[in-house]
């Protein structure tokens, strides 16, 4: 089971909100319907086989509308849950309990479809040493969150976005005029961040190598590509492979001795999870 420590919780406070204000606006007329006094106990279940992620969050959206709110839990983010399986027990104003069921069930099936996704990748190169990433192809909004979520899955984290390493692709390359001026310039800022350079044929490749690049991306190779790339590297840079990753295609990847494999649909093609929440009023 994968853990990691969550986001800085006043982050976490501030997206729950965000979330329940798209849901909320004026006010929940529906819920005023039901007796301001009245107390309730709801069982969050999940109907199918996942990786749980969000518990945060789904915490953060009802205390945002009753710190009071009791959420007793029975499932770690990061731990494989099974059909039918009870996630948690949620106590307090029935009101409150009704208005942020959605938002709360949105950000938890969310986070934990990302989970789950990323958790098949990783147990499909399971024994071979190489790291499953993710990239920049997430949700909108939900950034941070979904990264928290591949890692509680086994995925690695990427570059968060465009201010913490320095990618260089082809559109970079070509307004630089070569692979070795790009690295050099970047070389020169003296960031101190992770410099990639995307290459798309072994020649390229070959130029990365000479500029000094200490990672570098090989777009769409094929298998046959990917291992002569290993063998011309010679243990010189962390090579990555991008590109028509699917379940199907990731072991034969992985074996071909690259270092790491980024997999966009960890965060882009996400299937929520089906979870229930089921009401009992006292």
């Amino acid at each position: 089971m994968h853990s990691p420590q969550p986001l800085d919780p006043s982050l976490i406070r501030e997206q729950a909100r965000a979330a329940l204000a798209e849901d909320l606006g004026s006010g929940d007329v529906t819920a005023a319907l039901l007796p301001a006094d009245q107390q309730a106990r709801a069982e969050l279940i999940t109907r199918e086989s996942a990786v749980l992620c969000g518990r945060d969050w789904f915490e953060a959206v009802f205390h945002a509308l009753d710190p009071a709110i009791r959420i007793d839990w029975e499932a770690a983010d990061g731990a494989r849950v099974a059909p039918g399986q009870r996630l948690c027990v949620i106590t307090g104003p029935v009101r409150a309990l009704l208005t942020g069921e959605r938002t709360a069930m949105n950000l938890l099936q969310t986070l934990s479809g990302t989970a789950t996704r990323t958790r098949r990748f990783a147990d499909a190169v399971a024994g071979l040493p190489v790291a499953v990433l993710d990239t920049r192809k997430t949700l909108p909004g939900l950034r941070l969150q979904q990264k928290y979520a591949v890692r509680c899955g086994g995925g690695t984290n990427h570059r968060m976005g465009l201010h913490d390493a320095i990618l260089i692709k082809e559109n970079h390359i070509l307004a630089a005029g070569s692979i070795a001026a790009a690295v050099t310039a970047a070389q020169a800022l003296q960031t101190g961040l992770e410099i990639i350079v995307e290459v798309e044929s072994l020649a390229e490749l070959e130029q990365a190598l000479a500029a000094g690049a200490p990672t570098v991306l090989l777009d769409n190779f094929d298998n046959d590509q990917l291992r002569e790339a290993v063998a011309l590297n010679a243990g010189r840079a962390r090579l990555e492979a991008s590109g028509g990753v699917n379940l199907e295609t990731i072991r034969a990847i992985a074996e071909t001795g690259v270092d790491r494999i980024s997999v966009g649909a960890l965060t882009k093609d996400v299937t929520a999870v089906d979870l229930s929440m089921r009401l009992e009023v006292a």
